[in-house]
């Protein structure tokens, strides 16, 4: 197949598509099958619900996902038969277990063999036997479908629809997946919010059908949508939270998948739906990382994997799988000092990684770590997405990425860990992020925070761009104001 090839900012967005619907789909759970919530209510991933889930623990939408998501990182064509098989397959073996599957897709799943065309009959039969087959079960998933075709919209509006009737025969359904998908491949290219982009790939006939539906989706609240186990009244909650939260920064993706889950009933499967569409707009920079540390689910995936499938879905990120990322012909990576202000963090390089001392049990990256770079006894470890370049382009969300990963350090610290953060060389990401912790979490004021982080970095000198931001958050973020051009023991 051929492929486009994106630019750094389009990437984060392409990572951020199955990243964001995972953190959806388990923000949701804790709350499927309740009444919506008053605005401004707070929403956390705290697990429980219906089926006992573990906090961060997604359910059935990310799970069917999954499949989806590894024949796109293999470069497969989702319309090939013999694909479609081999995803069905692996379908049928998770229903088997899974403690939550839809009504409608457990009926599907559980009554014949493992194929696609076997498949295919049973949802029709389904269909002609109550008359209806348009539950949110292929919208829920569609997500990754996107990621397979951002080259090519008319093959992804095909393999959409062809998906999503595998288990789900009625019009509306495949009409949302092509809708959803078109949008996020819009949203990864361009970094905009259209979900009017795929109205000309549905047929004539259907296009001011669902004009009318965005029309009252952008007029209501998600509560307003009380049949969201329908395809239908599940886009337009999503859309509705999406279109209906200020969009002023990359918060929205988090404020727009609260405003989903507070519409109620079933949350878990809107929030999925808008949390796909958002990571495609946002990126996966704007995860927050307190997400990202506890998210996970079937089989047996966390944050990091997701990460590295979504991006793989764009073959130009060859290394996404890389078992570890070579540092050494930067010079010395080993550097490894605690911070001045605080002696439960270490600030290093990324060779830190290989000699940690046991009482480091928590590692914040800022750099690209590989697969098994990170010690496997380190339960606890975020990655975090910071371009040390000075073009605005690659760091689309700088201020929101610092403030939680400052944010994250913090809170594994009042968890009582012990944490590295790191870049790949401690010279420009490292002394800067330490530094405005230490400023917004440890009370130093901002000039006296940079010049004794960087007076204990042997290669620190962090680039303009970076000092510039972590002074105007911590002054916007603190009450110490910035003293102006003081670089106390500093490096320029």
């Amino acid at each position: 197949m051929t492929h486009t090839t994106l630019s750094t900012a389009q990437r984060d967005r392409a990572a951020g598509v199955l990243l964001g619907l995972a953190c959806g789909d388990a923000l949701g759970a804790g709350y499927e099958f309740g009444a919506p919530l008053p605005d401004h209510t707070p929403v956390r991933m705290q697990g429980g619900g219906g089926f006992g889930w573990a906090p961060g623990e997604w359910t059935d939408d990310t799970s069917m996902a999954i499949p989806l998501a590894r024949a796109a990182a293999a470069g497969l064509d989702l319309r090939d038969e013999t694909v479609l098989d081999g995803i069905v397959a692996q379908w049928v073996d998770w229903a088997k277990t899974a403690p939550d599957v839809g009504v409608q897709l457990r009926a599907v799943l559980s009554r014949t063999e493992p194929t696609a065309s076997a498949v295919r009959q049973v949802a029709k039969a389904h269909h002609d036997r109550h008359g209806r087959s348009a539950g949110n079960g292929s919208l829920m998933r569609t997500a990754p479908v996107a990621l397979a075709y951002l080259h090519d919209p008319a093959a992804l509006a095909e393999a959409a629809r062809l998906v999503s009737s595998l288990t789900h025969y009625e019009a509306d359904a495949g009409d949302a997946c092509v809708l959803w998908c078109l949008a996020i491949r819009h949203a990864v290219l361009e970094g905009e919010l259209d979900l009017r982009i795929g109205l000309p790939a549905l047929p004539a006939d259907r296009r001011a059908l669902w004009e009318g539906r965005f029309a009252v989706a952008e007029t209501s609240r998600p509560a307003d949508f009380a049949r969201n186990g329908w395809v239908v009244e599940a886009l337009q909650g999503a859309w509705s939270a999406i279109v209906t939260t200020p969009a002023t920064d990359a918060t929205h993706l988090r404020l727009a998948l609260d405003a989903a889950v507070r519409g109620g009933r079933d949350t878990d499967t809107v929030a999925a739906i808008a949390g796909g569409l958002l990571g495609a707009r946002w990126g996966a920079s704007a995860v927050p990382a307190e997400w990202r540390r506890i998210v996970h689910g079937w089989p047996g995936l966390t944050a990091a994997d997701l990460l590295r499938l979504g991006s793989s879905a764009t073959p130009d990120l060859a290394h996404a799988q890389a078992e570890s990322v070579d540092y050494a012909y930067l010079g010395d990576v080993s550097t490894l000092v605690r911070h001045p202000h605080d002696d439960g963090v270490w600030l290093g390089a990324a060779g830190a990684l290989d000699a940690l001392s046991a009482e480091i049990d928590a590692v914040v990256s800022l750099c690209r770590v590989g697969t098994k770079q990170v010690p496997t006894r380190i339960r606890h470890r975020v990655e975090v997405r910071l371009i040390d370049d000075d073009d605005p382009a690659k760091n689309p969300n700088l201020d929101v990425v610092l403030l939680d990963t400052v944010q994250v350090v913090a809170a594994l610290r009042a968890e009582g860990h012990t944490v590295l953060l790191h870049c790949a060389q401690a010279q420009s990401r490292t002394p800067s992020v330490a530094a405005l912790y230490a400023a917004v979490h440890r009370g130093v004021p901002i000039d006296r925070a940079l010049a004794e982080v960087i007076a204990a970095l042997p290669a620190a000198a962090p680039k303009r761009f970076l000092r510039d931001a972590v002074v105007r958050l911590a002054e916007a973020n603190t009450d110490s104001p910035h003293q102006g051009p003081n670089t106390e023991g500093a490096r320029a």
